[in-house]
């Protein structure tokens, strides 16, 4: 492979994890704050697509406002998942909400093919131009450049809200302790709402970059990138947002040059990688081990 091939699949590479990132980003702060692992997630990014179609199709919306109106129908519906189905098992076993994670993601998943069918759905070809664009002697397309603008743009985003604001510093202090944080003044439980807001309004991003980008949009299409997101937060440290981001880059660009050498394989190298890393780092990339008090 020559060196102009390896910087077109490092960018190819950058562009699919950025994608993971932004998934893997909701299964972290998720379980960061309540310790759930929200199987559901990869189902608000199915949504997320859904309803960024619908609303390019029907209102003839460019990309940016159809990118809003998915991450704000992503949110609201991570919010009512979370009050709906998690919320009344706050104080349950670890395993029953792991179950009706499960349960939900089923629901969701069953619920959008009773609706919209099983075929797949494609968005408007001019919602996004894809012209060749030429950097230097590399050649990529403009799709996968815009892709990855739009994921670090959302990830800064994040940043600044984790960092810079009033309800970001409520989310680490919860993340910390909740009891300590509801002694402080904290309202925990608006907290949580607003974790599966911001986690599911990324996911729901994620859904429009990759429905426009494989051009199809079908109601199964959250399970493997779901799967390959929750890896990528696994790998990194999961409950960690730098892990979740590092871990969704490493993966895509793995999978990409895998994908370019040996294609077969290109799904189960992600967890080969991951197999290999925890055995030598059960934490994670960025995680720390912990010591438990007896």
């Amino acid at each position: 492979m020559s060196l102009v091939e390896i910087l077109q699949q490092l960018i190819n590479g950058l562009s699919l994890g950025s994608v993971y990132a932004l998934i893997a980003l909701g299964y972290t702060m998720v379980y960061g704050i309540i310790g759930l692992i929200n199987f559901a997630h990869c189902d608000i990014y199915m949504v997320g697509a859904y309803i960024g179609l619908f609303a390019s199709i029907n209102l003839h919306l460019p990309f940016i406002p159809t990118l809003l109106i998915a991450m704000v129908g992503s949110a609201i519906a991570g919010v009512l998942v979370e009050r709906i189905a998690y919320k009344p098992l706050r104080k349950a076993s670890n395993i029953a909400l792991l179950i009706t994670a499960m349960g939900v993601s089923l629901l969701l998943e069953n619920t959008f093919n009773a609706i919209f069918g099983a075929a797949q759905r494609s968005y408007p070809h001019d919602i996004l131009a894809q012209k060749t664009i030429a950097i230097g002697p590399v050649h990529t397309d403009s799709l996968h450049l815009i892709i990855l603008l739009t994921s670090v743009v959302l990830m800064l985003l994040l940043q600044i809200i984790i960092y810079k604001t009033k309800i970001g510093k409520a989310m680490r202090a919860t993340s910390a302790d909740k009891d300590a944080a509801a002694l402080m003044g904290i309202n925990v439980d608006a907290t949580i709402s607003a974790t599966f807001a911001i986690g599911s309004a990324l996911a729901g991003a994620a859904g429009v970059l990759v429905g426009i980008l494989y051009n199809s949009v079908e109601p199964y299409m959250g399970i493997q990138p779901g799967i390959k997101a929750f890896t990528a937060a696994v790998f990194g440290g999961i409950g960690l947002i730098p892990g979740a981001f590092l871990g969704g880059l490493v993966l895509g660009v793995i999978e990409t040059f895998v994908t370019a050498w040996y294609s077969p394989l290109s799904h189960a190298i992600g967890f080969i990688v991951l197999i290999v890393i925890l055995i030598i780092k059960p934490s994670g990339l960025l995680g720390k081990k912990v010591s438990e008090k007896v």
